[in-house]
């Protein structure tokens, strides 16, 4: 599992209501929620998110209340994984459950500049800064089930495949 993209730096303790706020809960669908992804920490993000960009964040990312919203609003803007310090337990959770992956680096985010391009390998555990010197930068290798959760699209997709 490899991800290569641009980066888009944000600080510590982005809360759920920054990356979808709560005037748009009122829809689930992924296409609208998109649109409005990072609308309360970054007003042009969703303008200017690529597909495959790369979210790189403090501590406790996802912090707030728990929404689904969230993760499904980053993934369907095109981001392609987040790595950050550390997650809040739930937006953790429900990330997973929505087939977002998610990493944590307690370095990287100091090291980083935002538009740098990163590599992210899930599988063999690192980080690496595409044209720099740095050293690659260690992560905890997603598990195999986890993976198998991704791969199929979240939790609930996962289940549905398996009958």
């Amino acid at each position: 599992m490899k991800f290569k993209g641009r980066v888009w730096k944000f600080g510590d303790n982005i809360d759920t209501d920054a990356i979808i706020p709560a005037r748009y809960l009122n829809t689930s669908a992924p296409e609208i929620l998109a649109i409005h992804c990072m609308e309360d920490a970054d007003p042009g993000f969703a303008k200017k998110v690529k597909r495959g960009d790369i979210i790189v964040a403090g501590k406790n990312f996802g912090c707030g209340s728990s929404r689904e919203h969230a993760p499904i609003a980053i993934k369907a803007a095109g981001v392609s994984c987040i790595i950050a310090k550390s997650f809040a337990r739930i937006f953790y959770r429900n990330a997973f459950n929505m087939g977002l992956p998610i990493f944590e680096c307690l370095d990287l985010w100091e090291r980083v500049s935002e538009g740098e391009r990163i590599e992210v390998d899930g599988e063999a555990g690192f980080i690496v800064v595409m044209n720099s010197n740095t050293e690659p930068f260690r992560i905890h290798p997603i598990p195999p089930f986890m993976q198998e959760l991704i791969r199929d699209g979240g939790l609930m997709k996962h289940l549905s495949k398996k009958g």
